[in-house]
């Protein structure tokens, strides 16, 4: 063989060998570990095939990601991994929806990854609205897992101590509610005698409202004194002071009066059926993680305005 043809020969071997290096990189990427925020590309697709698996893989890395970013997880650990089933669509009515008849929450696709509509996208690059839906949303989920062991018989054969708080709740605030008719006047008021139903979905409402305004209020002072816990903590308790002035913690319910829902979809409460402070209390106390030494000081600071609420009748 001549000199040329054995350079000939090498060569068109470089260029296979490139080649197949060049398909192998190509195969790598597409199929292999290619690492994102709270895991693998590859395992968050795969995941996608069965229901449990991705549910378990998404709420192990929400918990990681809301630890990171300081916020509220303590209501989160209770749940098991594969309790909330996430979904996405394209949601017109509502930012998001929860459906406790299938432990399913509904999310719209700029939540997800990419807006693909498979996986919850990572927390770190959601808004500060984002994560108040989403936390609202959570805090509806975490409602129904205590119904739902209620009705196993409960961990200790007993009813879960929120749920039980939440039960008397609805009975002496949420059964009489004042309503307002018209969302366009809402100084304009009437009082409404509510269903089970009806009266369990507005405390669900009003509370899950406080849980987002706490964790958008949270980001906004995080991001606004940096560095300045002290003054993190004395503008959140000013906005929550001014917060509950304003009658902001309001929920609403659907009615089920089918003729009723033809004039209004939801009934918004009026601020005589606002959250209390009470209910307030419990909730940063029991769900969100306010340390002890922030609770006392928040309390202090409320003093005034929760003189001034209208005692419940429990």
């Amino acid at each position: 063989m001549s000199v040329a043809s054995r350079l000939s020969a090498r060569f068109r071997l470089v260029v296979r060998v490139s080649v197949l290096l060049r398909l192998g990189l190509f195969l790598v990427l597409v199929f292999g570990w290619w690492k994102w925020p709270g895991g693998s590309w590859a395992g968050a697709v795969s995941a996608v095939g069965g229901d449990r698996s991705v549910s378990e893989s998404t709420w192990s890395r929400l918990i990681v990601e809301a630890d990171r970013l300081h916020l509220p997880t303590k209501f989160l650990k209770q749940m098991p991994e594969d309790f909330i089933r996430f979904e996405f669509d394209d949601l017109r009515t509502y930012a998001a929806e929860y459906h406790p008849g299938d432990h399913r929450m509904v999310l719209n696709r700029s939540l997800s990854f990419n807006a693909a509509g498979a996986v919850l996208k990572p927390l770190r690059t959601m808004t500060h609205q984002e994560l108040q839906v989403l936390y609202h949303e959570l805090f509806h989920g975490y409602m129904d897992y205590l119904t739902t062991l209620e009705d196993q018989g409960g961990e200790a054969g007993g009813t879960p101590e929120l749920l039980r708080f939440a039960r008397k709740q609805q009975v002496c605030r949420y059964g009489t509610a004042a309503i307002v008719p018209l969302a366009q006047r809402p100084h304009e008021i009437e009082v409404r005698y509510l269903t089970e139903a009806e009266s369990w979905e507005a405390l669900n409402e009003t509370w899950a409202v406080f849980i987002g305004w706490v964790i958008w209020n949270q980001l906004e002072m995080q991001g606004k004194y940096h560095g300045r816990p002290e003054r993190q903590k004395e503008q959140w308790a000013e906005r929550l002071k001014t917060a509950f002035a304003q009658g902001e913690f309001r929920g609403y319910y659907v009615p089920q009066d089918a003729e009723e829902r033809r004039v209004a979809q939801k009934r918004f409460l009026g601020k005589p059926s606002q959250l209390s402070w009470s209910e307030a209390e419990v909730l940063m106390s029991q769900v969100l993680d306010f340390s002890v030494e922030s609770f006392r000081s928040l309390k202090r600071s409320q003093k005034a305005s929760s003189a001034d609420e209208t005692p419940a009748s429990c």
